[in-house]
């Protein structure tokens, strides 16, 4: 059933806002498959909406990377490949180490603060999973988005926020839940804060980087094992 257009309007933002907005976490999440067709007409009857914002949504995702549009075939959810995942985590260990080492003379007291109260929720929601899984919400309730924001640098949050981020997550969403992680990565999220706290650029870099390497190694044995298992 349509969804009326009213729906994506409010004051915080267009309609093309909205439905970019919807789009993206569908893409992300799964609900719209890798290298599924985007269908102008289907979309716009879906939604409710006219074909106009349709259309500035969807070239707002190809500038996010998550569309690729190509002559005679149209639009199309990417397709990540192994090599492509990689290449995104070495690019996030350079530039989220730069931005943990900025957070670290910039970010606020109160702003700290809220950061181990975030760290604080996900202890209790990873011990709920045994242990098991570490999986954050999108925006201010994910971990790595809140220490981007709080390095004050807008470029550097355009970087990471807009489109490496979704990318990332996008992989994330697909691999699933479960790691054999979750405990060390929340100790290594602590720490990071903890270096914050103190001051300590350079310490809060070195965790950064080592923490998402850490992770980078963990997803190279997990796309081997599954590639023994296909």
């Amino acid at each position: 059933m349509s969804i009326p257009a009213e729906d994506f309007t409010d004051a915080n933002g267009t309609i093309a806002d909205r439905i970019f907005d919807r789009l993206r976490h569908a893409i992300v999440v799964g609900e719209i498959a890798p290298g599924s067709k985007i269908s102008e007409p289907v979309l716009a009857a879906r939604y409710g909406i006219s074909r106009g914002p349709l259309r500035e949504a969807i070239r707002r995702l190809e500038s996010s990377s998550l569309v690729d549009r190509k002559p005679n075939v149209g639009a199309r959810v990417i397709t990540l490949t192994s090599e492509q995942l990689l290449e995104i985590y070495a690019i996030r260990e350079a530039l989220e180490g730069m931005a943990a080492r900025l957070a670290a003379e910039k970010m606020p007291d109160a702003g700290i603060a809220d950061l181990r109260r975030l760290l604080d929720q996900h202890r209790n929601e990873v011990a709920q999973e045994a242990w098991q899984a570490y999986f954050q919400e999108e925006g201010d309730l994910d971990f790595h988005f809140r220490i981007v924001q709080g390095s004050g640098n807008r470029r550097l949050a355009n970087i990471l926020c807009n489109d490496l981020y979704h990318l990332a997550r996008m992989y994330r969403c697909q691999f699933g839940m479960r790691s054999d992680r979750a405990r060390d990565a929340l100790k290594e999220h602590e720490l990071i804060v903890d270096a914050i706290s103190d001051r300590d650029g350079e310490l809060a870099e070195w965790l950064m980087r080592r923490h998402i390497r850490i992770s980078r190694r963990a997803t190279e044995r997990r796309l081997a094992e599954m590639q023994r298992n296909s």
